[in-house]
């Protein structure tokens, strides 16, 4: 599991941890003089699944070595695709979590927001389908590995192609 501090050598933060995910901190670390647009995106917790009132919480559960090296090959490809990305932060929290707790931070900076929001939806949409990282639902009457879990798919796979206007 890593420390959740920026890093001071990169301008990519990846995480896995089971503390509380630093949503302020990455929006801080993200924000860079050359960069006008920071995108924040926190998934948290919701009290409902598909079809299933009454959620209490949410365990996650990581391939921690593949994981990181998924994370770090998301934060590659969004650079390769938007080159004028600034700094990412992909923070994925793994453990029990409660409704309303912060699951995964995705923070992009780029120098306009067109880049930022797109590359920010990229990397939690591919992250969602591509992470090794399974999620197991808690409800009042029991508990599942999720009502819509899928395989993990292929980073490139048309599953997981950008919305994207231009860079």
């Amino acid at each position: 599991m890593a420390h959740l501090q920026p890093p001071t050598d990169s301008d990519d933060w990846i995480a896995l941890c089971r503390s509380p995910l630093p949503t302020g901190a990455a929006l801080e670390w993200a924000t860079v003089a050359g960069c006008g647009g920071v995108v924040v995106f926190a998934g948290t917790v919701r009290d409902h699944a598909d079809g299933r009132e009454g959620v209490t919480a949410l365990e996650y559960e990581a391939y921690e070595g593949p994981a990181g090296d998924r994370l770090r090959a998301l934060a590659a490809e969004a650079r390769r695709r938007w080159s004028d990305v600034g700094r990412i932060a992909l923070l994925h929290r793994v453990g029990r979590l409660a409704v309303t707790e912060t699951a995964v931070v995705v923070v992009v900076s780029a120098p306009h927001r067109d880049a930022a929001f797109d590359a920010a939806r990229w990397c939690i949409d591919t992250l969602k389908a591509t992470a090794p990282i399974w999620k197991k639902e808690e409800w009042l009457d029991g508990s599942s590995w999720g009502t819509r879990a899928t395989p993990v798919a292929d980073m490139f796979s048309e599953a997981v192609s950008p919305r994207r206007r231009s860079a």
